[in-house]
């Protein structure tokens, strides 16, 4: 049977692979099929296509409707099968991609229940100090303080834990709308590294700059851009100082129209295999170390949010025993 060029073309207009199939044999395939199935999937027999057996089944007994299937272009591919009866011998057998949306679906999943685990520890201490502290039996002062201080340390950590979760959400609302302020990248730098010395001397290292001369102009958002600086600053710092004598090194340069911002530091080192991972939500090289450090696990997966919105590129580069440098490149103004 021939297909008239219009069917062809209508055909190969839409996105998603599409077959038509009379039969057991594919009569015409559109671009995106062949990619997918392979280029020969025309004038075959459909099962050499498809074998997933409750698409076969339902293809070959022409029955319309919707279902989801996993396995048909790749093994772990999720994918949304669509049959609609053209006539009395042609099939119309569209196959939808839904691997990203089934992987947002369980990325939603893993971050309300890292929340909840996140939440829960701290939660779980608060309420049993204070049970111990309302319960009629008499303690003594240094009991009774020393238990009032882990449940105003641990109501700290789930009011981190809060605040950065509600900036993540605040900046995900915005990631569509380009920030429009031009600020000055060098100027905050230096405010974040003020405020960050104390930590710093606390841990037994400074921090040192390198500001390039010129204008360290930017298009952003100077509160998200701050934010930004204070989480590097933060994590370099918890994470990337061995102790007396360490040091963490905070540097801007302009290449082209664009500005440079890196954050070096000297420290353990992160493995390489969890490099591609940091910036997601919660987390964790090692989930001792990050709690004992003071992170809230949200760092990086707020700076790969802000440098999303402000159009630019985020690169962590790590090797064990050499330390850590993050490297953020801005659009200038």
């Amino acid at each position: 049977m021939d297909m008239p060029p219009l069917a062809l073309a209508l055909l190969d207009a839409l996105e998603e692979p599409a077959l038509l199939v009379a039969g057991a044999r594919t009569r015409a395939a559109n671009r995106a099929a062949r990619e997918v199935l392979g280029g020969g999937v025309i004038g075959q027999d459909i099962r050499f296509a498809i074998r997933h057996p409750r698409a076969l089944d339902a293809i070959l007994e022409r029955r319309e409707g919707r279902f989801e299937v996993i396995g048909i272009g790749g093994v772990d591919r999720s994918v949304e099968v669509a049959l609609t009866r053209l006539d009395d011998t042609l099939l119309l057998v569209r196959l939808n991609d839904s691997s990203a949306r089934r992987a947002a679906e369980k990325a939603q999943v893993d971050f309300v229940a890292n929340a909840s685990h996140e939440l829960r520890t701290p939660l779980a201490a608060v309420l049993g100090y204070s049970e111990t502290l309302a319960d009629e039996a008499p303690l003594p002062e240094d009991i009774r303080r020393r238990f009032g201080t882990q449940i105003h340390a641990q109501a700290n950590r789930m009011m981190e834990i809060i605040r950065d979760l509600m900036s993540l959400s605040r900046i995900a609302a915005d990631r569509f709308s380009a920030p429009g302020g031009r600020v000055d990248v060098a100027g905050i730098a230096g405010e974040a590294v003020r405020d960050a010395a104390p930590l710093a001397e606390g841990r037994g290292c400074v921090i040192e700059t390198a500001f390039a001369d010129g204008p360290a102009v930017v298009f952003g958002d100077a509160t998200q851009l701050r934010q930004l600086l204070d989480n590097l600053l933060g994590n370099a710092i918890r994470y990337g100082c061995r102790g007396e004598g360490g040091r963490i090194l905070i540097s801007l340069a302009r290449e082209g129209e664009r500005l440079k911002l890196l954050v070096r530091d000297w420290g353990e080192g992160v493995e390489a295999r969890h490099l591609p991972r940091l910036t997601e939500r919660f987390y964790r090289v090692a989930a001792a170390r990050s709690r004992d450090g003071g992170g809230t696990g949200l760092g990086l997966a707020i700076v790969a949010q802000i440098v999303e919105r402000h159009r630019g590129l985020l690169q962590i580069r790590s090797r064990i025993g050499e330390g850590t440098e993050v490297e953020v490149e801005l659009p200038g103004a």
